[in-house]
């Protein structure tokens, strides 16, 4: 899920459940790259700020080696889709919807992500 965050001073939010969970100030996430975050839940979530401004957030488990390693993967896009690259095997996945780009069977989580001004 995506969103286009285009001012400072904002924090950064994801969907769990019923509610939404702060992760992290905006000003953190650095366009290109993403950042691990530590879910209630004790699952980890990677969460990317393109340099569009728009967000994605993702399981940052790599299904193909169960090493919570997808933040750190390279960014890029595929037919204008916006993808991370497994810094381990290199299977890309896709931000927007979790698919993974070389292996049509396999599908990470993703979350709504937002970014809204600290109150």
């Amino acid at each position: 899920m995506t969103t286009t965050a285009r001012t400072t001073g904002l924090k950064v939010q994801l969907r769990l459940a019923d509610a939404w969970f702060t992760v992290c100030d905006l000003s953190t996430l650095t366009p290109g790259r993403g950042v691990a975050v530590l879910l209630p839940d004790g699952r980890q979530a990677a969460v990317f700020r393109d340099r569009a401004d728009r967000l994605y957030a993702i399981d940052n488990r790599d299904p193909f080696t169960g090493a919570a390693v997808l933040s750190r993967g390279l960014t890029g896009t595929d037919r204008g889709r916006p993808f991370v690259a497994s810094p381990l095997l290199k299977q890309r996945f896709d931000l927007a919807d979790g698919q993974c780009l070389d292996d049509r069977s396999v599908r990470l989580a993703v979350y709504a992500v937002r970014a809204l001004p600290f109150s």
